[in-house]
């Protein structure tokens, strides 16, 4: 008994320790390399997308695993959002809360409807102005000058994103000749031999290019641009030498608080890759400041993505999850192309319901075939890539077998192609991603209050299409609502007016994800060609195109659609398209077609022809 009594304390400091590292382990980060194994720097420029002329090629090195020797396609793209909590507004003026999702990087393009996936030069910008607290992207200016036009704000880079001295020497280390200044061993640190290296002294009074020995016999020296960046020796009177400034992922947490908080949008950051590319996206909770009682963990999961690995699935069960102040890096290699979504997998029901939920298209190979070259000898290609090859003798679920006749379709001088169908089929001109979503107000109303909310009860009663209700829905820009901390915030960046230019033809690619609802969307006046199906071509095994046309569609939450709007043919009665005319896409279910049953509104837009 007396042996237990006395080990009792030690048990508790040890607990006391551990819980003590968990919390230290937790921070802020951001990552968006500039070279991998997959897409290294000195085979390719991962900033953009090369051609396609054919798969990448292989070679086992002399690690034992394959690794890319040439002909490297694809790129590297990047992205960071915040999980926290904001408000939306409904059709009706109803302001409601949301658990949310929200930019930390690619500000500027989202606040203008793009995606906010960037190259590593984009991306690896630290911000160069003085972020005011709140969002930069939607009503704070670059400097504390005052408001700044959303319309004009520049900044696409990582929000935080801070340059860090990953490496110091002792005067040792380094050489110099001139005044240039390189390293002489390979020091602990990791600072290659040959490497440049800036010097830093508690001294200001100008770098001349000498060393000198100080009274306690310590060489010392001084720099003459103290703007660098790097923090002078402040203790001591020995010399150090420091590498320049780089990016390491150090973020400092500030800016990311003042623009992550309050900033959630619905719908959610919308990502767009590349078949091939790499893509880094880095999640940052920073809490739900409207529920400082919450300690709600988030994660990010690709709904139907194909990923090769559980631990990047956003599922906590057989991957992670991330805690308020922490972050952490996704990692995916994009897979077929096709319309995918994304959401938060922690209490999936709660969490969709109150707002996280995202969109992800991945763009085919076939666009970046050159110009007229033919369709159908890039997809043949594309067989010899184990990773995405589609031989229906051997693999009876692959998605995009070849055409059943071959063809000599060229690559189109411009617009883009939906999917690698190699016969020109899932052509257009441009497209609009449509996110239909439901929101129950009394849910919400209770998720900002109290909980435990009524899941069995749950009924929407507002209907979204990229988080606005009509009228909402052909409003242009950005949607503002006045959030709980006095601020403007614009969390329904995303519009969902299709302009389409007459005889031109749109791909409207819709995923449905909403909770509790079956949704249904007619196109009134415009036949809808519907190409693929959760992402995956609709082609059978022997290469026969399955489109079909329809003027209505039925999703169900989790399911996505790729239709196509086509101006290109006559209508019904032989007249053309023109130029001002205005077609609706809607719901025919009368119920979904308003605003909490008071008035008109929910799934609704326009389709207006252009010229």
């Amino acid at each position: 008994m007396a042996s237990r009594m006395v080990s009792t304390p030690w048990v508790l400091v040890v607990l006391i320790c551990v819980a003590a590292l968990v919390a230290s382990a937790q921070s802020f980060r951001v990552q968006c390399p500039t070279s991998t194994i997959t897409h290294p720097s000195n085979l390719t420029n991962v900033n953009t997308e090369p051609a396609y002329t054919g798969p990448t090629v292989f070679s086992t090195g002399s690690h034992g695993f394959v690794t890319p020797t040439s002909h490297v396609n694809g790129a590297i793209k990047c992205q960071q959002i915040s999980g926290g909590d904001g408000y939306a507004t409904m059709g009706d003026g109803t302001q409601t809360y949301l658990f949310a999702f929200g930019p930390l990087s690619g500000l500027a393009d989202i606040a203008n409807g793009q995606p906010g996936t960037e190259f590593p030069n984009v991306f690896n910008m630290p911000y160069p102005g003085v972020l005011k607290p709140g969002d930069p992207a939607t009503a704070d200016a670059a400097t504390t000058a005052g408001p700044n036009p959303l319309s004009t704000f520049p900044f696409n880079g990582a929000v935080g994103l801070a340059p860090e001295v990953t490496n110091v020497v002792s005067i040792s280390d380094i050489s110099e000749t001139g005044n240039t200044v390189t390293a002489v061993t390979d020091v602990p640190l990791g600072l290659p031999v040959g490497s440049p290296v800036v010097i830093a002294h508690v001294s200001t009074a100008g770098y001349n290019g000498t060393f000198t020995i100080n009274s306690i016999n310590y060489k010392t020296f001084t720099y003459t641009d103290p703007a660098t960046g790097l923090a002078a020796i402040t203790g001591g009177s020995g010399g150090f030498a420091a590498s320049p400034p780089g990016l390491d992922g150090h973020v400092d947490p500030r800016p990311i608080m003042d623009v992550g908080v309050m900033n959630g949008n619905i719908p959610a950051p919308m990502f767009a890759i590349d078949e091939d590319d790499e893509f880094f996206l880095t999640l940052t909770n920073v809490g739900q400041i409207m529920r400082p009682d919450l300690f709600e963990q988030h994660t990010v999961h690709f709904h139907g993505y194909p990923n090769a690995s559980a631990f990047y699935d956003g599922v906590p069960d057989a991957s992670v999850a991330i805690n308020i102040g922490g972050s952490f890096t996704y990692y995916y290699l994009a897979p077929d192309a096709g319309t995918y979504f994304w959401h938060c997998h922690i209490t999936p029901p709660e969490h969709l319901q109150m707002g996280m939920v995202g969109q992800l298209y991945v763009r085919p190979r076939q666009n970046r075939v050159r110009v007229g070259a033919s369709l159908y000898t890039a997809l043949q290609q594309q067989q010899n890539d184990k990773r995405t090859a589609c031989v229906s003798a051997a693999d009876i679920l692959c998605s995009n077998p070849l055409p059943a006749t071959s063809n000599a379709v060229a690559r189109a001088p411009s617009g883009n192609y939906a999917y690698n169908d190699g016969d020109g089929s899932t052509y257009y001109d441009v497209e609009y991603p449509i996110q239909i979503h439901g929101f129950d107000p009394n849910f919400h109303f209770v998720g900002m209050t109290f909980n435990p909310e009524a899941f069995a009860e749950m009924k929407d009663k507002y209907f979204l299409l990229n988080g606005r209700s009509y009228p909402d829905t052909v409003t242009s820009g950005p949607l503002a609502t006045q959030s709980a901390d006095g601020g403007i915030h614009y969390s329904q960046p995303l519009n969902s007016i299709i302009n389409i230019p007459a005889g031109k033809k749109a791909l409207l690619r819709i995923s449905d994800l909403d909770v509790t609802e079956y949704q249904t969307l007619a196109s009134l006046g415009i036949p809808m060609k519907v190409i693929a199906l959760n992402a995956k071509l609709l082609r059978d095994q022997a290469g026969n195109n399955l489109y079909y046309n329809t003027n209505s569609i039925t999703l169900a939450g989790g399911e996505s659609l790729d239709v196509i709007l086509d101006t290109s043919v006559p209508k019904p009665d032989g007249t053309s398209y023109a130029a001002g005319e205005i077609y609706y896409l809607y719901t025919p279910n009368l119920d979904h077609l308003s605003n909490d049953a008071e008035n008109f509104g929910g799934l609704m837009t326009e389709v207006r022809i252009t010229n």
